[in-house]
């Protein structure tokens, strides 16, 4: 049976008003005092290849430091997961029809049948879904689906219900939304582990309408697997003050020797040459986009978009591969693409992409 293609129209994209980038490094030297371990944080900072991240906390220009006013920066004790979930379920729903409305200004929205929300940095019950659908204005009846705390591919799998969704249904009109609050994780641990990985993270949320076309690009296969023995390089837990994020410094390597593999180079690549390729590759770090970079012999050139983004937002979980893909569609460089995205597991998910 001939299934109908599903197509991405377009991607909307909203970020926080508060750049908190540099106000977060000069919190993190503090943390260190004048030690050998801050001359080290300041140097890998320099090279994180991030310039910008964006944060719902308000910034003190009192004090000049980011989110003194929500007591998250210099609160002791850290505050609570619970008091940072209260902010979540104020913000996100708010980020979120940013993102939806900027979408609206570049497609027509009316008449959606499905709303799929991808968010891993809060929990609140009724759902965002739910929250968004009812300020949308959106039929109760409205086929809801949320894809939560499955990290930074969450984004892909939202893509990935729509796609099924269309292909079963042809009529469907599929509202994707990815929304995620990092900033409200900041860990309360001083190590320089701990304060290199909150620097990766920011605020973020995009906006996608999937359906049967014409027009838009178009999503041609879905892929994943797991990485053998990996569960251990990227965890995260719900603590007593926020989700406590593990990534360890393994990952890269661990990444760009899988790419080398030729199960998961034919998985990805199908019989195509990666050179005639864009490449959408989730941006969790400089190093995370190297490790791509060098596993697939690509030229630096074609992560571009990656880049970008991480410089102009940092790593925003499951939004983040819909900003690098919003890139791509503006200024596409080949007919056909790859996007792909990492995260617990050690997993890889992701999809062939062609222009429609």
């Amino acid at each position: 049976m001939q299934h109908a293609a599903a197509h991405i129209q377009a991607i909307g994209k909203a970020v926080p008003e508060h750049d908190v980038h540099l106000d977060y490094i000069r919190w993190a030297e503090e943390q260190m005092g004048r030690s050998r371990e801050r001359a080290l944080f300041t140097r890998m900072a320099r090279r994180s290849g991030i310039d910008h991240r964006w944060s719902v906390l308000a910034r003190d220009e009192a004090s000049r430091s980011a989110t003194s006013a929500e007591g998250f920066f210099r609160a002791s004790p850290a505050p609570s997961t619970a008091r940072r979930m209260e902010i979540y379920t104020r913000e996100a729903p708010e980020l979120a029809l940013a993102a939806i409305a900027d979408l609206a200004r570049q497609a027509e929205l009316g008449g959606i049948t499905h709303l799929v929300v991808a968010s891993c940095t809060g929990f609140v019950a009724p759902g965002i879904d739910q929250i968004i659908a009812r300020r949308l204005g959106l039929s109760p009846a409205i086929e809801r689906t949320l894809v939560g705390f499955m990290g930074c591919y969450a984004g892909i799998a939202a893509l990935r219900v729509a796609h099924h969704i269309v292909r079963s249904d042809p009529q469907a009109r599929v509202l994707v939304v990815a929304v995620e609050l990092c900033s409200l994780h900041l860990p309360s641990g001083s190590g320089l582990d701990v304060l290199l990985g909150a620097m990766q993270f920011g605020d973020g949320a995009a906006a996608a309408l999937v359906c049967a076309g014409p027009g838009g690009t178009r999503l041609d296969r879905f892929f994943c697997t797991t990485l053998p023995a990996s569960d251990a390089l990227i965890q995260w837990t719900i603590g007593d003050t926020g989700f406590d994020m593990i990534l360890s410094g393994e990952v890269p390597a661990r990444i760009a020797q899988a790419l080398q593999e030729p199960e998961l180079r034919d998985m990805l690549l199908a019989g195509q040459d990666a050179a005639m390729l864009d490449w959408a590759v989730h941006p969790g770090g400089r190093t995370i986009v190297d490790a791509v970079e060098g596993g697939l012999g690509l030229d630096p050139a074609a992560l571009g978009p990656s880049r970008s983004v991480l410089a102009r937002f940092g790593n925003m979980s499951s939004a983040t591969i819909l900003f690098v893909l919003a890139e791509i569609m503006a200024r596409p460089r080949h007919a056909a693409g790859i996007a792909m995205a990492f995260g617990p597991g050690l997993a890889a998910e992701g999809f062939a992409f062609s222009r429609a």
